[in-house]
């Protein structure tokens, strides 16, 4: 790479991964004394992948994240390419002809298994489903079966969360958010009234954060019910707390929660402690889930009690994890649901470097951390990418407009940043004119080819 031969990278996933990713390269290759040349490319018409489509709606601070990713991308420097699909649209032999390097980025966007009995029955629902459901993801159905009464989430992270507060809350209390229309009407019929949330560990074992812990409590017309019985002796638990602010802030949030006087809400969320899930059962679908109970065994792990208690449900969420999905032409260690690598350099079968080839966020280290983690892999996948500069391989066609004129070639309705621009401008102005009750910031357009039209500028009028 020399000064006058602009380094050409190509990032397929534009979510915070690989926005982060792209930001910080452009900045070390300009440092290194090159020139940055970086299209980031998506499955989806709109860029910012899980914070568009993976965190609820009514989590305005995380949502915020997306001013700083829109800085990024705004400054010109990264060109996003939206509504490309890796794998149909484009293959690897494709990215190899047009770039030195490419970066994988695809994060994890499927449910982590729960290998117990009666998963497969109506009712039983994964998280990831759901979340892409009351986000509005392009490809997710349009309706949801919320015909329960009484409701299990599975979990005790940030994500379980998020599902047990969307399905107890009032429709009505998430029109100020830029819930899609099909979403709330949904959702403003749901008949439910208990929402049950189940971990295996003890209230000192929790991977969710006080801030969404905090939120339950805030949520209109829902009471939140805690149990003495899971409150029991656990002194590495304690141990851990003693030495965690986060936990003991949580711990003590929950054993509030004990003392606190039920107001008769029409909607009731209850925090179990110490559930191992058994079994789903149901005569065609779900009608209850079978529980073990569990206790300390002293050096943070559980055991059985021999303990069996069932509950009577008509629907499960399956919050315990997401995983990664392998990518054509790229190795895949199914097992931990990434990519191999080393310092995010793809690893062959023999554990060999595959020139030229790269990977951050979920899909290199795994659906672990928050957006901090996202910096620092992209930090290290970046530095990888510089230490290697002088092994890469130079593209046969350079031109920056050689990949479009492929998109073009092959009928891709590909969309631009002043697209999204576009886009993002008619969802704020489907705010303006909803006629809710309460101010709304935006809507969101659900259907891919109405996202794509707007984006393309063949419907869109400002």
């Amino acid at each position: 790479m020399t000064s006058a031969s602009p380094l050409r990278v190509a990032i397929i996933g534009a979510g915070p991964a690989g926005i982060y990713a792209g930001n910080i390269l452009a900045a070390a290759v300009r440092e290194a004394g090159g020139e940055p040349s970086i299209d980031l490319f998506d499955a989806l018409p709109a860029p910012y992948g899980l914070i568009r489509y993976g965190v609820a709606p009514d989590h305005p601070r995380i949502k915020g994240i997306v001013n700083s990713l829109h800085e990024m991308l705004d400054s010109g420097v990264i060109r996003f390419i939206g509504n490309v699909n890796y794998g149909v649209d484009l293959d690897l032999t494709d990215l190899r002809a047009h770039y030195h390097a490419v970066i994988f980025a695809t994060g994890a966007i499927r449910d982590a298994e729960l290998d117990i009995p009666g998963t497969e029955l109506p009712g039983s629902f994964g998280a990831a489903d759901f979340v892409s459901w009351f986000d509005g993801h392009p490809d997710a159905p349009r309706d949801w079966p919320l015909d329960a009464t009484d409701i299990a989430v599975i979990g005790n992270g940030n994500v379980a969360l998020d599902v047990a507060r969307m399905l107890a809350k009032h429709a009505d209390d998430l029109l100020p958010t830029d819930i899609p229309s099909n979403v709330y009407a949904g959702l403003a019929g749901s008949p439910v009234t208990d929402v049950h949330v189940f971990g295996r560990r003890g209230p000192a074992q929790v991977k969710f954060t006080p801030i969404e812990l905090r939120e339950l409590a805030e949520v209109p017309d829902v009471d939140v019910i805690v149990y003495e019985e899971d409150f029991q002796a656990d002194e590495h638990g304690e141990a851990g707390v003693a030495t965690n602010n986060q936990l003991k802030v949580m711990t003590r949030t929950l054993r509030g929660w004990l003392t606190k006087e039920q107001t008769g809400a029409s909607r009731r969320l209850h925090l179990h402690f110490w559930h191992a899930p058994a079994e789903l059962y149901g005569d065609g679908r779900v009608e209850g889930m079978r529980f073990e109970r569990t206790e300390p065994t002293g050096d943070g792990g559980v055991r059985s009690t021999g303990e069996i208690r069932d509950f009577p449900l008509q629907a499960v969420y399956r919050a315990v994890g997401y995983k990664g999905s392998a990518l054509p032409g790229l190795p895949f260690d199914d097992e931990r649901g990434v990519v191999p690598n080393d310092g995010g350099r793809v690893l062959d079968a023999a554990g060999t470097p595959l020139p030229g080839l790269y990977t951050t966020g979920w899909i290199k280290r795994g659906p672990v951390g928050l957006i901090g983690h996202t910096k620092g892999d992209a930090l290290e996948t970046v530095g990888t990418i510089i230490a290697d500069l002088d092994l890469l391989a130079a593209p046969a066609e350079p031109d920056t407009e050689a990949i479009l004129e492929v998109l073009e070639g092959r009928g891709i309705r590909f969309t631009s940043w002043p697209g999204w621009l576009a886009l993002d401008a008619h969802e704020r102005t489907l705010g303006e004119v909803d006629e809710s009750p309460v101010a709304r910031e935006r809507v969101k357009v659900v259907a891919r080819d109405e996202q794509v039209d707007i984006a393309r500028a063949e419907i869109f009028v400002a």
